[in-house]
Parts: C-alpha cells; structure tokens; sequence
C-alpha cells in the first residue's frame, strides 16, 4: 500500500469545499460571518477587543470592527468597556448569540458524521484528533 499523500487531499478538499461556498451573498452568508465572530470572540480570551477578535479571524481591525457592529446590531454581542483600559471596548456573546455559535458547532459536528459514517469509529476519532492537532498547530 503506498503512503498517504496528505497535501494534495487536503487542498482537493478546499477546493471543493470552496466552490460550494462561493454563491451569492445571502442571509446564510451573514450567519456564517456572525458565526465565525462569535467563535473568534470566544477564542480571543476573557475581554476580547476588536483587536484580538481581528487577529483571530485574520483580517484588519476595521473589517472586524464592521463585522461586530453587525453581530451587536443582530442582538449576537454586546460591547461594554474593556477594564481596566476603558478607552477600548470588549465584546461578549449574548444568549442569543451563545445559542447560535452552540447550533453551529453541533452542525459542524453531525457534519462531520455523516461525511465520515462509513468510517471505523476509531478511524474517524484518529482523524478528528488529527484536523484539531492540525487546526491548534496553525492557531486556526
């Protein structure tokens, strides 16, 4: 059996998932969008800043800051002053917001399921063992 060749599936895979995700900008779209603030607010640490949130999602601190005054305006975050600094605000998930990231991630997961259903329960937990070791390697 020849070795696994990992590159070359892996950008298949985006590729493919790419081309899926390339519609017209939709409501849908706009949930993905406050999903990924959502999930970059909770990884950015206990007072996340637009700053931090836009180091988590990778873009520019003005990009973010539009894309969390679109997730206040829907009810999703709420911004207060950051302490001690209170010159910077921070951001917070609402329960509505905190609701929404949770249904997305139990999308993500039953996703995950029914792309690998045919799979040894053991094979898929090494794989999803692998994407997250991947995903914390490349601080994504």
């Amino acid at each position: 059996m020849s070795r696994p060749d990992g590159g070359p599936a892996l950008f298949r895979l985006v590729r493919f998932w790419s081309r899926r995700w390339s519609t017209p900008p939709s409501l849908a779209d706009e949930r993905v969008r406050h999903v990924e603030v959502l999930a970059a607010v909770t990884a950015a640490g206990p007072q996340p800043t637009i700053g931090a949130v836009a180091r988590q999602l990778g873009i520019d601190r003005s990009g973010a800051g539009r894309f969390v005054r679109d997730a206040v305006e829907a009810g999703l975050l709420e911004r207060r002053a950051a302490d001690p600094d209170r010159r910077r605000a921070a951001v917070a998930p609402t329960a509505e917001g905190t609701a929404l990231l949770d249904a997305a991630l139990d999308w993500q997961r039953a996703a995950f399921a029914e792309l690998t259903a045919g799979w040894e329960p053991a094979d898929r937990d090494r794989f999803a063992g692998y994407l997250q070791r991947l995903a914390d390697e490349q601080g994504a």
